[in-house]
């Protein structure tokens, strides 16, 4: 077995493509690429390769913030990345250990899927939860769906959705110019929380939702109630699987998160996807709405002597 480092984009991306199954949105190269080309931090792509196969693959990037590697594209927040459906691609437990002890610092690896890491690997531990809605569960009828909640829940969406519905609410969809408001309204809403008031990740998902609305795959929900912008969401279709990247509120209109988030649900029944990736995040509204939990894990290995630097010089060139 041969270890082998890539760092040039062109090779990583013929790489990447070869090796990385393209289960989820997240796995396309194009929709990394977005981060990539916003936050510009250096690649290094491990490879353990034998007779010309390349057996164990594990793709990261330098965050210079954190002084560790992460997975590609590295795009960070408060110290966190955001990108999920990660992995560890490696055919048994000896190439998954080459690819850990060759990485030359230390490295967080986060959201990586259960299917994809070596269990039982002490490094291995359990990060946030991610949340699924599976409408096959309930036979494709969003009203199998809706009978789940309390009598009393339903009374109270009822009562919110026809206070709302007295102002005229009205749906929209697709209109590009409305993320700016979804932008907006984030921002608003969680201050210097939102992942908004990061320029780089503002930069990132233009650049996602231009790429995902020229493949036919972006798909942004807007509410407007009495003609007034009220609630954008933005999600993305792959796979037969609707992704719900983020979205935005006007607090002008309580309830309006729970009416959204109830038309994600029916669409997804009337379109019989697999699956509505709502992503991690604690949220109670979660829970509340039934949603599966998905755990995820993370591998972090905090190296005695930071071993590996890159100059200015180095990470302008790799970057280009």
């Amino acid at each position: 077995m041969r270890h082998e480092i890539y760092s040039d984009p062109e090779q990583c991306r013929q790489i990447w493509e070869k090796v990385w199954p393209a289960k989820g949105i997240f796995d396309l190269w194009q929709v990394r690429f977005c981060f990539h080309e916003a936050y510009l931090n250096p690649l290094q792509f491990h490879t353990i390769e034998n007779g010309g196969s390349i057996q164990g693959f594990l793709p990261l990037s330098w965050n210079e913030d954190s002084d560790k590697f992460v997975f590609f594209p590295g795009e960070t927040w408060k110290g966190k990345t955001w990108l999920e459906q990660n992995r560890v691609v490696a055919e048994n437990h000896e190439v998954f250990k080459i690819l850990l002890d060759a990485v030359p610092s230390s490295l967080h690896l986060r959201y990586l899927s259960w299917d994809s890491i070596l269990k039982g690997d002490h490094h291995v531990r359990e990060d946030e939860i991610g949340y699924h809605f599976y409408p096959g569960m309930y036979d494709y009828l969003f009203e199998n769906y809706w009978l789940g909640f309390s009598g009393k829940s339903r009374k109270k969406i009822r009562n919110e959705f026809a206070k709302l519905e007295s102002q005229r609410l009205t749906f929209r969809f697709n209109k590009i110019k409305d993320l700016e408001h979804m932008f907006a309204m984030n921002q608003k809403a969680f201050a210097n929380d939102s992942y908004f008031d990061d320029p780089r990740f503002y930069n990132a998902f233009d650049r996602l939702a231009s790429f995902l609305s020229e493949m036919g795959m972006l798909r942004i929900v807007t509410i407007l109630v009495g003609g007034k912008i009220a609630a954008v969401d933005m999600g993305g279709i792959f796979n037969n699987t609707y992704t719900l990247f983020a979205g935005g509120t006007n607090a002008e209109f309580p309830g309006i998160a729970k009416i959204i988030n109830l038309h994600h649900m029916e669409w997804s029944c009337q379109q019989r996807f697999d699956m509505v990736d709502f992503l991690c995040g604690d949220f109670n509204w979660k829970k509340r709405f039934h949603l599966s939990p998905m755990p995820l894990y993370e591998i972090s290995i905090n190296k005695a002597v930071t071993q590996f630097k890159w100059s200015s010089h180095e990470k302008e060139a790799l970057c280009a």
